[in-house]
């Protein structure tokens, strides 16, 4: 598709559906902006940002050859475009940004991954301060370490300085809270100093091993391991073997976490270091972080969409959209290419931080040392994942397209499975499970409770489930709720038996006026699935396929979470009909007593005196539990 802006020339070009480039060129204004392309759907499929409108979008309508296959394909499915005029590149950028990320457009060059980053944070707004672990640095007036990139690690840290400093861990409100419950076990086993016991911790004293520990998080490690080895080197000398056993182990950890921090910078600086991995289809940004002169972590990040972008381009993608999405920016940027729009990142994430960024491009020394480190990691990266990116794929988003393949079926993103769980009709419950582009989407499945069905009859509490699900998902589309629980429907129900589950489903879905196509996912004898039932036909199915495998992963999880639910609902009834109708245990004392003792057993075997000891009851109490306890093994009851 291509416009010639030729004086001799007056036809205008319509593009399919009516929409007049020629005229629409004409009103672009000479000013900085956003500007979207919409394809014959409607759908957003590429936002950019320019200086100027009218130079920027004019030249998607020019001969451009050499602009690349990609590009050139775009073009060819734009039916429509619009732009939002700004003040500023600045202002262009951020909102470049922010329409990215709402609509994740085709052509746009994106992170493939949407990760977050573990923190570590002390809450020192808190008269006794814990350590604790954090996905999201807030304005809360506690103070954050990181960002770190093994989750792992973090919690090997958290753990380690509660150990050596004995802070506590619970959430419990101090100083609110002292003496008005039993200390935990960490404090019996020496792990916490107890702040919550009366007059065992003073808010001063706990200061100061919160200092400690904040000191250990700023990598200042010497002190502790001095202390750790004099305790170590005294308890071997007293003969106190496995005391200098425990120093050993600690001042072994403190050692191999002090060994990870292999990069160390003078300038005691915040920095990160990006640098860029490429071949013919794939595209790796890596990223060191350096905080206070020394490096926390490293992560890196695949580029989709880069085919025809320079290197210039696929950085500087990944510039503005990694820190539009991460709380912490570091003083400087550090980048194995420049960008031509440093300055405009620069003063956009100077207003971010509230500070001064830099952008460098070290071409000499130590930090092009590092950026060559970050380089050679990215290569390695991309030789090492390529195959495991590949067999991931495979199995996730190249199984869906073999069901739709066997389905005749295109689209298939959204993927939603029911199942149905109970012991002879007692506490009918169903789960729904998500799976999206082949993965499990956790946070948008559900359990349901049969409240219409008694009885072990599966059609009956299906066709609730269904009815209940779609019937709040109209309702809160209606409403335009937002962050709603049901409002996104499937692409594909499947439901986990044949036809008669999948009928139940149509009829359903008939009935609210909806059209999705369901498919059932029949079993042979041996509760495998032998194929897909889907318009009135068994489909057969390649039992070593992808697809074969996805599908059974999403029985097996739909299997999974229903059975859980039902499992924690028994639990809650056995314990709820054992304790709280004996007369006289209510909620407070059945917590003391399982605290107490544990088990529903050891409850049963205990006599007056330990009921009351152990389960602090009064004696009526007690007796009437014993009492009840007695008689039902008289009658030949249980009590679990």
């Amino acid at each position: 598709m291509e416009i010639r802006e030729d004086e001799n020339k007056k036809e205008d070009h319509v593009l399919p559906g009516g929409f007049n480039v020629t005229q629409e060129l004409r009103k672009l204004p000479k000013r900085p902006g956003v500007y979207i392309m919409h394809d014959q759907n409607d759908t957003i499929i590429y936002v950019g940002k320019a200086v100027n409108l009218n130079n920027r979008v004019r030249s998607y309508f020019r001969k451009n050859i050499g602009r690349g296959p990609k590009i050139d394909r775009m073009v060819s499915l734009i039916r429509r475009f619009e732009y939002i005029v700004t003040d500023s590149e600045l202002e262009a950028l951020v909102l470049e940004n922010n329409l990215i990320k709402e609509h994740e457009p085709k052509y746009n060059t994106m992170l493939r991954d949407d990760k977050t980053y573990p923190y570590i944070k002390v809450t020192v707004n808190e008269a006794y301060p814990r350590v604790l672990f954090s996905r999201q640095m807030k304005k809360d007036k506690a103070k954050y370490y990181g960002p770190y990139t093994g989750a792992d690690s973090v919690r090997t840290t958290i753990d380690l300085i509660n150990r050596i400093y004995g802070l506590r861990d619970c959430n419990r409100n101090l100083p609110k809270d002292i003496g008005k419950e039993r200390p935990c076990l960490n404090y019996h086993i020496g792990r916490c100093c107890g702040p919550c016991v009366e007059g065992k911790e003073s808010p001063e004293a706990y200061r100061e091993r919160i200092a400690g520990a904040m000191s250990f998080l700023g990598g200042n490690y010497a002190p502790v391991m001095d202390d750790l080895r004099e305790k170590m080197n005294a308890a071997s000398k007293a003969m106190d073997f496995e005391n200098a056993a425990a120093y050993r182990d600690l001042l072994q950890s403190v050692g191999n976490i002090a060994q990870k921090q292999k990069i160390e910078d003078t300038g005691l600086e915040d920095r990160d270091i990006i640098a860029l991995a490429r071949d013919e289809s794939d595209a790796v940004v890596q990223i060191f972080f350096l905080r206070n002169g020394r490096m926390v972590g490293r992560e890196h990040y695949y580029m989709k969409n880069t085919e025809s972008e320079t290197d210039e381009s696929i950085l500087t993608s990944f510039l503005k959209q990694f820190y539009a999405g991460t709380p912490f920016i570091p003083r400087e940027i550090m980048m194995s290419i420049e960008s031509s729009e440093s300055q405009v990142i620069e003063d956009w994430l100077s207003a971010k931080r509230g500070a001064r960024v830099y952008l460098r491009t070290p071409k000499k020394g130590q930090k092009e040392k590092l950026v060559e480190l970050a380089a050679g990691n990215a290569a390695l990266v991309l030789s090492k994942d390529k195959e495991k990116i590949s067999r991931e794929e495979s199995r996730t988003i190249g199984a869906v397209k073999e069901i739709e393949g066997l389905l005749g079926m295109e689209g298939l993103e959204r993927m939603e499975s029911y199942d149905i769980s109970n012991i002879s009709g007692f506490e009918n419950v169903a789960s729904m499970v998500v799976y999206e582009k082949g993965r499990p989407k956790k946070s948008d499945y559900r359990k349901f409770k049969i409240k219409t069905v008694s009885g072990p009859d599966d059609y009956a509490s299906m066709r609730e489930v269904l009815t209940r699900r779609f019937t709040h998902g109209l309702k809160e589309r209606e409403e335009n709720t937002v962050n709603g629980h049901f409002d996104r429907f499937p692409d594909i129900i499947l439901m986990d038996g044949g036809r008669g589950q999948v009928n139940i489903a149509l009829q359903v879905l008939d009935e609210l006026g909806l059209n999705i196509p369901v498919c059932g996912m029949v079993k042979d004898d041996h509760h495998r699935t032998r194929g897909l039932y889907y318009n009135n036909e068994e489909i057969p199915i390649n039992r070593d396929s992808e697809a074969f495998k996805l599908l059974t992963r999403v029985q097996d999880e739909v299997h999974r979470f229903a059975i859980e639910y039902h499992r924690s609902l028994r639990t809650k009834e056995q314990v709820h009909s054992v304790l709280d109708d004996i007369p006289g245990i209510g909620p407070k004392r059945r917590r003391e007593l399982m605290r107490g003792f544990g088990s529903l057993n050891d409850i049963r075997d205990a006599d007056i005196d330990t009921l009351m000891e152990k389960g602090k009851l009064p004696r009526n109490a007690a007796e009437s539990l014993y009492e009840y306890f007695h008689k039902a093994d008289q009658s030949g009851l249980k009590a679990d």
